[in-house]
């Protein structure tokens, strides 16, 4: 493990490398007309579930970093050091989550992604109502915004100890959350002892919360479908998104002021080391739905599967004697084809755990910046591509190419620059790229 970070830290707050702040804009500028053009078109279900697939997977993401950080503090782990501080940087985007829910429900947009709202199910109407669906859904995001914002207010109050008279924005905020100093030192202790009480409340809450959403924003898409352990499935894939983008990040400013020397080759290798070990965690919990689903051989659970992977990886019973036990695995990519999105959930299953696994299987890869950067980034185009593939074919079955277009893109584009541009302005106001603290 790395050497324990510094034990005082000092907030740095600085301008806005304006340079990249404008393509953040500029590609939140193509977002916001591709959103609208897709409105004005004759097909606006286009752009709702577009921006519904992106909400996901960001939503999933900066909760989940948020987590991470949360699992710093719970066991009491030292070598993180400024890594956790850009974890927590992640969690920047959760507030903006309860924003964008708000828009869905004001703009009506939910009736374009969830068939049962507009073709009610008598049988589920006690849970897939509109009023049950947004209460349970806006609660969440709401109680985990406000331990959010607690969190990162709690974490970053030791850091600010006169910091404020020479910031170059924010200095108001700044007062405010430094006010009342008692001292580096009590207020570090005061924090930590908040934080491990605040840790584990965030942590369950994401598990069950997160748990939740994927019920009720992705398995609700294809209303008849169910499976249990779904909830934990798609949390566990924000968390693990998370991870990937705490280790791009930290190999892509290892060289910014405040972080020279601390992102090293062992801080690199505990990074790819949970890289690792979470993707297979992740494909053993897609593995554990899998293969009940399999034997089980249900037409109300299999058709989530046979619309994603195609018969061949499902069993037919019309088979003489046993050989539906065999068969069921007849694998071969040109069957492929006879499913619109197959070769599509083949690149998720290469970026999320083919990858990561095989190239990170060494020490050497782990402590690589290109390398773990590399596989960091490949993981977060495949559970981009992983939100796409549990959305889409459950509304557009037939079109292989319908999660792929003009609106789509730009769509995801402008989330790309919102999110990177609050990142970008967490970072440069609060210590999310921390240094130690100099008297």
């Amino acid at each position: 493990m790395s050497a324990p970070a510094p034990v005082r830290e000092r907030a740095l707050p600085r301008g806005l490398p304006m340079p990249l702040a404008l393509v953040c804009v500029a590609l939140i500028a193509v977002g916001v007309l591709s959103f609208v053009a897709g409105l004005l078109s004759d097909h606006p279900e286009t752009a709702w579930r577009a921006f519904h697939v992106n909400f996901l997977y960001y939503a999933g993401l900066s909760q989940a970093g948020l987590v991470l950080a949360c699992a710093f503090v719970i066991i009491g782990a030292g070598w993180p050091g400024p890594v956790r501080r850009i974890a927590e940087g992640l969690a920047a985007w959760v507030p903006v989550t309860f924003v964008l829910a708000l828009l869905v429900l004001l703009l009506g947009g939910a009736e374009h992604v969830f068939p049962w709202i507009s073709h009610p199910i008598e049988i589920k109407a006690a849970w897939l109502n509109p009023t049950r669906f947004w209460v349970t859904q806006l609660g969440i995001f709401f109680v985990l915004t406000v331990l959010t914002l607690a969190f990162l207010r709690t974490s970053v109050r030791p850091t600010l100890g006169g910091v404020a008279e020479r910031a170059p924005v924010a200095r108001g905020l700044f007062e405010r959350w430094s006010a009342g100093w008692r001292g580096d030192e009590a207020e570090k202790e005061a924090s930590e002892r908040r934080l491990r009480v605040l840790a584990p409340i965030i942590c369950l809450l994401f598990a069950v919360g997160y748990s939740l959403v994927g019920f009720d924003q992705v398995m609700s898409v294809a209303p008849m479908w169910f499976s249990n352990l779904f909830g934990a499935y798609f949390a566990w894939g924000g968390f693990l998104s998370a991870v990937a983008a705490t280790a791009l990040i930290a190999v892509l400013l290892r060289h910014s002021p405040g972080l020279e020397g601390h992102i090293d080759k062992s801080r690199m290798h505990d990074l790819g080391k949970m890289l690792f070990a979470f993707s297979i965690f992740w494909m053993y919990l897609f593995w554990s739905q899998y293969i009940v689903i399999w034997y089980g051989n249900l037409p109300e659970e299999t058709d989530f599967l046979a619309a994603r992977l195609g018969p061949q990886f499902l069993q037919d019973k019309g088979l003489p004697g046993t050989r539906w036990i065999v068969d069921g695995f007849d694998f071969s990519f040109e069957r492929l084809h006879q499913t619109p999105y197959a070769w599509l959930s083949m690149a998720v299953w290469a970026c999320c755990w083919i990858v990561p696994f095989w190239v990170l299987l060494g020490q050497r890869p782990k402590r690589s910046p290109v390398v773990l950067g590399g596989v960091a980034f490949v993981m977060l185009v495949g559970f981009w591509l992983e939100r796409n593939v549990l959305i889409w074919p459950s509304l557009v079955p037939s079109d292989r190419f319908a999660w792929l277009g003009p609106i789509q893109i730009g769509i995801a584009l402008g989330f790309l620059g919102a999110f990177a541009l609050v990142f970008l302005i967490y970072t440069r106001v609060f210590p999310a790229l921390a240094v130690p603290a100099r008297d």
